[in-house]
């Protein structure tokens, strides 16, 4: 249970009960303001206006291809409704078998890699009768003819598989499409109606809600785990030795060629830096320009990794295609791209709204990228630099977190039960909302809803017995403190030396480190993160146990604040009034419950790379709570009867 509390009208409330909230990777509606507020105790962390609503008017920065591509949508054939079995998906879930290796084939690192992550992932199946989606073991990355990796009579090879069926319930990955000199996207065979999984895809061939849209990553891209980004931390102000820099290649003609030869009219080799080579390729100098010599010379000169970790922006401009190395160097550098590939679908463009972490250029402007990037303000620079961060470490780190990214944005979500009839609501004196999502999924609680206006969200589990007064006295705490959880059930861990792990415990002690969600207000910001920060193989094991939601949250508020968050007032009936639930009490003694919050606590600290809870003995209390005068006197009168 979510209560909004609209606390400018102080006696007013607003509740939204999620029965079966959707999928934990749904996106809110982009037509509402997409970028929830940091807690106020921040101004530097504020929300910052989408770019393309600034008052910067010289600067025509064209609407991001996410809201574009719906009005253009007629022409595409495929969408899961027609082109997928969904009933194969229904049978035993979601999962995924890849094809044997055929004898002979060849496989590139890159793609044994992402077979790889597959097969160790919980959406694996080596039977091909329990199968939702199917995956080729015929590498499909590199569809250019003159490389290497280029597989000859693919289209023979795939027509001949047994379950290819027009390439229906079939995923094909792909990095590299087309040739010199016109690098089209076709990749050589009829994909049938296979969904893609493609780098560099344009909007124009992109099928919403059908393909995805993935980073370009070379074959040295970590098959697991993966650098952390490099941002150490948050330097204020945010800025760094150069504005803007780029060092790559320049292209003399052909596609991909303009917007890097038109590079050297805004490079001043001071804080901005966009440094270029033609020295590339076997005939470079035969078609070398008069400029080639210098621009080579220059570029010798600077150290590229220099460069990018002292850098505020990185430009990324298209190359031959329209993706580029670029994009996940300067995510990872927290250096803040800024895109120049216009009509370039975005990596997985249907969960991450990239104004929040990129500049969204057009490749007509360049000349007015300087004062354009110049102009943005100190508190919007430490806002992008830290989603750069977020999604880094959440999607991009590793080619298995890519990989399992794709495979979550295809997974169906299922739903029986209906909606309770209206009238079994109670009649209320203010607005009740009830969102009926597509799915019961424990994840669902903390999605950013549109219909969340307040920056307080009170988390109530179904069972939970608070009175008025100790709300209202909660919510007093959290105003202090805003960028921390606040409220009444505390939980503890520790380091078991005997087992070499983390435990979990729900002792009574003065020591705590999580404020369970059941009865805990919170800034709505931290849904944002939740649903958009977090893996999904984290929220999917949450979804999957039923359980460990409020650690999780817990997990992630502290490793933003680095702090401990705060209980209030012992509730003396609490534990007894969760215990005569008859309901659940089976629940908090049951003995594998605690076990799947040990497990929980684990994976948990594995993926932060760290232990970020942090251990606490303050409880705060109402003034003049249990003090030996008359309770007349006191403020909240009913919480000393407890």
């Amino acid at each position: 249970m979510l209560w909004i509390w609209d606390w400018n009208r102080k006696v007013e409330v607003e509740s939204i009960k999620s029965l079966q909230g959707p999928a934990s990777r749904r996106t809110p509606n982009r037509g509402d303001d997409p970028h929830p507020h940091w807690p106020h105790f921040s101004d530097l962390l504020r929300a910052f206006i989408p770019w393309d609503q600034t008052e910067t008017e010289d600067y025509n920065v064209r609407t991001s291809p996410r809201h574009k591509r719906d009005d253009n949508s007629g022409g595409y054939k495929c969408r899961m409704d027609s082109c997928f079995d969904f009933s194969l998906c229904r049978r035993n879930g979601f999962k995924v078998y890849v094809y044997p290796q055929q004898k002979g084939e060849k496989i590139s690192e890159s793609y044994q890699n992402i077979l790889s992550s597959i097969e160790g992932s919980r959406f694996y199946t080596s039977d091909p009768g329990q199968a939702c989606l199917f995956v080729l073991n015929l590498d499909t990355l590199d569809r250019d003819q003159l490389s290497p990796q280029y597989v000859h009579n693919l289209k023979t090879k795939i027509q001949n598989l047994n379950l290819w069926n027009n390439g229906r319930n079939h995923l094909i990955f792909n990095l590299y499409s087309g040739t010199w000199p016109d690098y089209t996207e076709d990749l050589g065979f009829d994909i049938g109606q296979a969904m893609l999984a493609k780098a560099s895809i344009s909007t124009e061939n992109f099928r919403p809600n059908f393909d995805i849209s993935i980073p370009l990553f070379s074959k040295d891209h970590p098959r697991t785990g993966g650098e952390r980004g490099y941002l150490k931390y948050n330097t204020i102000p945010p800025f760094r030795k150069y504005v803007l820099v780029f060092k790559g290649k320049r292209y003399l003609t052909g596609i991909g060629s303009d917007t890097r030869n038109a590079l050297y009219h805004i490079h001043n080799a001071e804080d901005v830096v966009l440094l270029t080579t033609c020295k590339h390729g076997k005939d470079w100098q035969k078609h070398k320009d008069a400029r080639c010599d210098k621009d080579n010379a220059e570029y010798d000169r600077y150290d590229y990794k220099e460069m990018l970790h002292n850098s505020t922006f990185c430009l990324v401009p298209r190359g031959r295609r329209l993706g580029s190395f670029r994009f996940l160097e300067a995510l990872q550098a927290a250096c803040v791209p800024v895109m120049l590939s216009n009509g370039w679908e975005l990596p997985f463009s249907e969960i991450i709204d990239w104004r929040t972490a990129a500049v969204i250029g057009d490749e007509r402007l360049l000349l007015q990228i300087p004062s354009t990037v110049r102009s943005i303000h100190q508190d919007r620079i430490l806002s992008l630099r830290q989603q750069t961060q977020f999604l880094w470490e959440a999607y991009f780190s590793s080619v298995e977190k890519i990989v399992l990214t794709t495979l979550e944005i295809i997974v169906l979500w299922n739903c029986d039960k209906p909606l309770p009839a209206k009238h079994r609501w109670p009649a209320t004196s203010v607005p009740v909302i009830v969102i009926e999502g597509e799915s019961k999924v424990m994840s669902s609680r903390f999605l950013p809803y549109e219909n969340i206006k307040t920056d307080a969200v009170l988390s109530l589990d179904e069972d939970t017995v608070l009175s008025t007064t100790e709300v209202d006295f909660a919510f007093t705490v959290w105003q202090s403190f805003p960028e921390r959880i606040v409220g009444y059930p505390a939980r503890s861990h520790f380091w078991d030396s005997n087992k070499e792990r983390w435990g979990y415990t729900s002792k009574w002690t003065n020591d705590y480190s999580m404020v369970l969600t059941g009865a805990a207000f919170y800034h709505r910001y931290y849904n944002y993160l939740y649903t958009h920060y977090l893996p999904g193989s984290l929220k999917s094991m949450v979804d999957q146990l039923s359980n460990c939601e409020d650690i999780l949250m817990n997990f992630l508020v502290s490793a933003v604040t680095k702090m401990p968050p705060i209980k209030v007032t012992q509730k003396k009936q609490y534990k007894e009034t969760m215990m005569g639930q008859t309901s659940r009490a089976s629940r908090w003694a049951d003995p594998d419950h605690f076990a799947q919050r040990q497990t929980c606590m684990n994976k948990f600290a594995s993926w932060f790379g760290t232990m970020p809870l942090v251990h606490s003995q303050m409880r705060l209390d109402p003034v003049l709570f249990k003090d030996q005068v008359s309770i007349l006197r006191k403020k909240y009168r009913d919480i000393e009867r407890l």
